[in-house]
């Protein structure tokens, strides 16, 4: 439910104050930030596609083009850039990525992995490196969080000292209980440890935890996969940025006829194959207990509600998806869970959203007509605000929540838009203030 706060005169002067002394640092110089002693340690997790990933290629591997078997990787060792590369951009090479970045679902395994011959890693764990740039040679167009972390270094945090990064290969999810997952499972692990040697070198201060999107979900199961006693000393705070927590209508349209992500020259149906081989994308579908009944795909034959998925996933001819939705994504939505650690969710509102997609007789390869709800462009306002109406309409004690919502902030905006910055700032700067916030 939402937090409760007395009001008083006191309380809203120190708001203020605290949003003028977050004003004050955005506009002054990187280098005119303290030394962070004071700060609470903080961790960055970003979101689906937000950081780099690498891969290489063995003997194993089975090019399906000539060209894809002659560009083999760019450096000796034989690891390069997967994502972001630019060369998805040439049709030919465009094939090539959709083929390395594909997964499969292994039924006897009972979990999802690489395509045969393709090894891939993420590089600089624990650093926001890889979180900066999806490309390091095209700063301008592939920035992600480099803005975020300028601002955030213009309040004190610094690299490997009290500001840390957790890139995990974004293609893989969670499973629910009794199912494995690898990668997933590995990745809260890591972020785990990270958490503890990030407090452990901080003076044993409790860490803030900062999220985009897809990355809100991953933190949310850390919380709740470890006992209150660990939550309660070693995390402060969680900040999620434009989080799905209810999954998006915009997913569906990426299953049914791909999505080019606004690149373009890509059609969206040459990554369709590869886009739904993607766990974490099965994870990002409408749930049905927060979307229901609501007509969301519109056919000449058909309509289909998030209770529709299973049909949906055969209609559109990814029957070998129904299973693994079925069984180790479906779980994982049927509710969130309150960590009872003090969250707050910045979300975007008032950009049109994809809530409701018409296909006509041509079917599932046409692109959709598209009637658009409010939400921050991707993600719908229902899902945004999921936790604030499950958790107001139970009976969830001891878990503090507040959500700020920012007018006409896009999803990935929210990281680089001026007024967005400036309320990330401030609630970092109340988290780190004892007078607001407290000691947990």
């Amino acid at each position: 439910m939402k937090e409760k706060r007395p009001c008083s005169n006191i309380t809203a002067l120190i708001s203020v104050i605290v949003m003028i002394m977050a004003l004050t640092l955005l506009q002054a110089p990187a280098c005119m930030g303290g030394g962070g002693g004071d700060l609470h340690p903080l961790i960055l997790v970003p979101g689906s596609g937000g950081n780099q990933l690498e891969a290489r290629l063995t003997k194993e591997y089975r090019a399906s083009s000539l060209l894809c078997r002659l560009d083999r990787g760019k450096r000796d060792d034989g690891w390069f850039r997967l994502w972001f590369d630019p060369a998805v951009l040439v049709p030919p090479l465009l094939r090539c990525f959709s083929d390395r970045m594909m997964l499969y679902f292994d039924s006897a395994a009972d979990d999802y992995r690489n395509a045969p011959g393709v090894e891939t890693r993420v590089a600089d764990f624990g650093s926001t490196r890889s979180l900066l740039y999806l490309d390091p040679n095209l700063k301008h167009i592939t920035d992600y969080m480099a803005t975020l972390v300028e601002t955030l270094q213009g309040i004190g945090y610094r690299d490997g000292d009290n500001l840390f990064g957790a890139p995990y290969d974004f293609r893989y999810g969670l499973a629910a209980e009794g199912h494995p997952s690898r990668v997933g499972s590995q990745f809260l692990h890591d972020l785990k440890e990270l958490v503890e040697r990030a407090s452990e070198s901080n003076g044993g201060k409790p860490v803030i935890l900062v999220s985009h999107s897809l990355g809100g979900l991953f933190v949310l199961h850390l919380l709740n996969r470890n006992p209150l006693p660990w939550r309660r000393k070693f995390v402060k705070h969680f900040v999620a940025l434009s989080a799905p927590w209810g999954g998006t209508v915009q997913e569906m349209l990426t299953f049914a006829s791909g999505y080019s992500l606004g690149v373009p020259l890509v059609n969206p149906l040459q990554v369709r194959k590869e886009q739904r081989s993607s766990e974490s994308n099965l994870w990002l579908l409408p749930s049905p207990s927060l979307f229901g009944r609501k007509p969301l795909v519109i056919t000449p034959k058909r309509t289909y509600s998030a209770l529709d998925m299973e049909r949906f996933l055969e209609d559109i001819g990814f029957e070998e998806g129904v299973y693994p939705y079925e069984s180790r994504i479906l779980p994982l939505t049927e509710r969130a869970i309150a960590p009872r650690v003090p969250v707050t969710c910045l979300i975007g509102s008032g950009v049109k959203t994809p809530e409701t997609l018409f296909y006509g007789r041509e079917g599932f390869d046409k692109q959709p007509d598209v009637v658009y709800g409010d939400g921050d462009g991707t993600v719908n306002m229902a899902s945004l605000v999921a936790l604030e109406t499950e958790w107001s309409n139970s009976n969830v004690t001891e878990q503090p929540l507040k959500v700020i919502k920012l007018p006409r902030v896009s999803h990935t905006a929210i990281l680089k838009d001026e007024t967005a910055l400036r309320e990330i700032v401030a609630v970092i700067l109340s988290i780190n203030s004892v007078v607001l916030y407290g000691n947990q």
